[in-house]
């Protein structure tokens, strides 16, 4: 049973800083992708920013030069480094395992911006 496990939110101001963390477990023999997503009240679950298995990246464009995504293989880990935080990146974000076979999701961790 693959299990998927976010930490790392929480509250911060304007201007902040953050770093979320994923961790996969469970039978996984390859990787082929890990990301993150959020989701705002009321708003549907977008694209943050994604990394495969070769440290190929792709980031939505309301966060490129704020946040940075990484992996540690070892640690079946990947990692978003959030800064520069604005009102609009409140929401919760969850993280999705992608496996040859189908795709996975953690149960999601808040975060909130707010002066």
């Amino acid at each position: 049973q693959v299990q998927v496990v976010e930490s790392g939110g929480g509250l911060v101001q304007p201007g902040g800083s953050l770093r979320l963390s994923c961790t996969a477990s469970g039978s996984i023999f390859s990787i082929r992708y890990m990301g993150w997503y959020r989701q705002a009240p009321g708003k549907q679950r977008d694209l943050v920013a994604t990394i495969t298995s070769n440290d190929s990246t792709n980031y939505a464009d309301s966060v490129k030069g704020r946040f940075t995504i990484s992996r540690d293989n070892a640690k079946k880990t990947v990692y978003l480094q959030m800064n520069g935080l604005k009102l609009e990146d409140t929401g919760v974000y969850y993280c999705r395992l992608g496996l040859p076979t189908r795709n996975y999701w953690g149960q999601g961790t808040q975060v909130t911006v707010s002066s």
